[in-house]
Formats: C-alpha cells, structure tokens, sequence
C-alpha cells in the first residue's frame, strides 16, 4: 500500500499552512498524528474533516497525514508550515506562562518585580563578559538569562491590576513602534545617512519623543559610575552643556590610561577610601550641575 504524503505543522503556531501545505493537503483526506493534534482541532473549528492516526505509514496514498517536525523518522516529509525566524520565543513565553501558572514553580510565582531586579543586572553583567570574552556558546547561555528576566517581568505585568498591566507582546510592540520611529532612513522617506548622521537624528527623535529639559533625565544612576559619568559627558556635549575639564592623557593608549586608573583605585584603597563611591558622588554633583543649568536655560528661554 503506497504511503500517504507526511505534512509537518508547527507545534507553536497551530493551523499555520504555508503554499507547499495547502497544496498537500488538495485533494486528500486529511489525518493527524499526535504531534498535529493542535493543527487538527484548529482545522477541525473551519469545517475540515481531521481524522486521529497513529501510524502515517498505515494510511493510504490518498491521505494527506499531519505530523510534528521528527514525527516520523526516515519518510520524505512536506515542509507544510516553514517557522519564522523568532519561533522559539513562543516556547520561551509558554514555560514562564506555566511557571507562573497554577501547578508550576512555587519559587517563580511569588517573584515580584522589586524581588527579581538584581538578577536582571547580574544576568546582563554576565552577558557581558562572555562577550568580552569573546566566547559564543557563553554569549548564547547568557543571553538566554536577560531573555528570561524580560520574559518574566512582563510575565509578572501580566498579573498586575489594570493601572499597571502589560504583557509580553505590549514589551515586543512598543520596542518595534520605537525602532521603525527611530529609523526613517529606513522606514521612512528620510533618505540614506552616514553613521554620524544616523546618530544625530536618533538623538533628535529621542529629544522629541522624550521631551527632557536636562542631560541628565533618561541616563541611569544604577550603572557604574565611570558607565555613568560617560553617559551625561556625552549627552551634555551633543546638548551644548557644559562638561568636565578632560585630563591631560598626552599619547597614552587604552592600556595605559587602564594602568593608570588601576593606580587610583590602588592608591584609594591604602587610604581606606572607595573609588566607586567617590567617583560616584563627583558624578552626582556634576549631574546636579547640569540639572541647575537646564533649570537656567529654561528660565531664560534658550
């Protein structure tokens, strides 16, 4: 007996056919194994006729068989339902869903926001490093662990009263609207741009969007303190506020300004003092300073 033709479905997006599917299933009789069953109840909904089998190679020619991707091994298949790119994600969102669910992980359903915070930042410290590292399988595990953060933050969101609600998809949708915003060049009819003029109108796009009145609004106070200081040096010079006297580095190369602040730190440690902390404070003053000259220049009109 001739065997049917094998159709794969994918298991995360039931009832998604692609052409190759549609033209499969023409004609035929349609069964499902249980890797399909998800697709043959969805079909099933739209008035098909989804019969249950539990062998594809005990139907006939005529039968057009569902299956899951692996479902049956050494049989020529029909790529009935080619996943994007991203589907995986959809399996991401499903585990956390059931986590949070009832029967899932005590430990994950009592997880607040303010309780899983500090992971978000150790987990993104160590996708740092594996990319200093320059380690790719530590990249791939490491990236997966800030996934997970955002993941179950908005999982969290999800469950919270109507003023504070949102979800995963909310998350994807605003960083998508955010994107295409922020890249006319190429979304939109503002023409092709150098790097320097593709920075210079994202920060315009930001400055509209955000509509801050100082350098400093937007910037993370959390971050280390040489990560923060950078940060409002550099807003405040693209603003046209002022900005710290430089140092005078001469010639040095990255090593040696390296050496050179590793002598600080050494040098503040015999005197019992925290380099973290006081570079920390000189940051803060100067991020006061510049919120006293937005205040200013607001006041004068500029």
């Amino acid at each position: 007996m001739p065997p049917a033709v094998v159709v794969t479905v994918s298991p995360r997006l039931p009832g998604l056919l692609g052409p190759a599917g549609w033209a499969a299933l023409a004609g035929r009789r349609v069964a499902a194994l249980p890797g399909a069953a998800a697709t043959a109840e969805v079909l099933r909904a739209a008035g098909w006729d989804v019969t249950d089998a539990t062998d594809a190679a005990a139907l006939d020619a005529d039968v057009a068989c569902l299956a899951a991707p692996g479902e049956v091994a050494g049989r020529p298949v029909v790529d009935g339902a080619p996943e994007p790119p991203g589907a995986r994600l959809l399996d991401v969102v499903a585990v956390m869903d059931r986590l949070r669910s009832p029967g899932g992980c005590p430990w994950d359903a009592e997880q607040t926001h303010s309780s899983l915070r500090g992971y978000l930042l150790e987990e993104a410290h160590e996708a740092y490093d594996a990319i200093v590292d320059d380690d790719p399988a530590a990249m791939r595990e490491e990236l997966g662990d800030v996934l997970l953060q955002v993941v179950f933050h908005a999982r969290v969101a999800a469950e919270a009263g109507a003023d504070r609600r949102f979800d995963v998809d909310d998350v994807a949708g605003e960083l998508v609207d955010k994107l295409v915003r922020r890249h006319p060049h190429v979304f939109g009819d503002a023409g092709p741009r150098d790097v320097a003029g593709v920075e210079a109108g994202w920060e315009e796009i930001k400055k509209a969007e955000k509509q801050r009145r100082s350098p400093t609004e937007g910037v993370s106070r959390s971050q280390p303190a040489a990560a923060w200081g950078a940060a409002l040096v550099r807003r405040a010079g693209r603003a046209g506020f002022p900005v710290p006297d430089a140092a005078d580095l001469g010639s040095a190369s990255p090593e040696e300004l390296g050496e050179r602040l590793l002598a600080v730190v050494t040098a503040a440690e015999q005197r019992g003092w925290d380099a973290e902390d006081a570079l920390r404070e000189a940051v803060r003053r100067y991020a006061g300073e510049l919120d006293a000259e937005a205040r200013r220049r607001e006041r004068a009109g500029e």
